[in-house]
């Protein structure tokens, strides 16, 4: 590694330090939801709405009813936080292992077995682009995307290299009403709710 390098690394690791000291210190006084990319601060302002709350709750109970004991679809904190790449997200559900929850600090993205998000209203975007990148970049194994604005979702898994750093080699779209794989496990999409028109 060339002295360059260093301190591209080294004011890489400042700015995202000074990025989580800035999230950490609004905790519960500003609205919204902060996450870390490559690009900087996400805010999502936008309220979880019931639809995006039912889905989450729906997908987690049904998950946990096909897996085993000792893995857990959980949702709330803490983040996952992979800072040597200056990235800090919050999955709406985390599939681990229960072991893997104990101790202290954020949880380590290449300890999950599979993030799963709900597609917000508010910012699309950031579930279908950033995520889609960001999650193999930190060692994701699957990434799961339920979209209530269409009744769709993505499957995507099998991280391998490209010129533009890990990206996910396969994709495996569903419709609502199927059966769909995340993980080892498969779950019923049934009855998940739409957002309204």
């Amino acid at each position: 590694m060339t002295i360059a390098s260093d301190h591209t690394q080294q004011g890489t690791s400042l700015l995202y330090r000074a990025m989580r000291d800035f999230v950490e210190s609004t905790d519960d006084r500003l609205p919204g939801r902060f996450e870390i990319t490559k690009e900087g601060i996400v805010l999502d302002m936008m309220s979880p709405t019931r639809p995006h709350e039912l889905t989450v709750l729906r997908v987690r109970k049904r998950l946990e009813k096909a897996m085993p004991d000792e893995i857990v679809a959980h949702t709330g904190e803490p983040d996952v936080e992979d800072e040597p790449e200056g990235i800090m997200r919050r999955p709406d559900v985390m599939v681990i292992a229960e072991t893997d929850m104990e101790g202290e600090g954020s949880f380590d993205p290449r300890s999950l077995i599979a993030a799963i998000e709900v597609v917000s209203r508010s910012n699309p975007d950031n579930d279908w682009v950033s995520k889609v990148r960001d999650y193999p970049l930190m060692g994701v194994p699957v990434y799961a995307v339920f979209d209530p604005r269409t009744g769709t979702g993505a499957v995507l898994s099998d991280i391998h290299p490209t010129p533009d750093g890990p990206r996910y080699a396969t994709r495996k779209d569903f419709v609502y009403g199927e059966d769909v794989t995340v993980a080892d496990w498969t779950v019923s999409t049934e009855d998940l709710p739409r957002y309204p028109d």
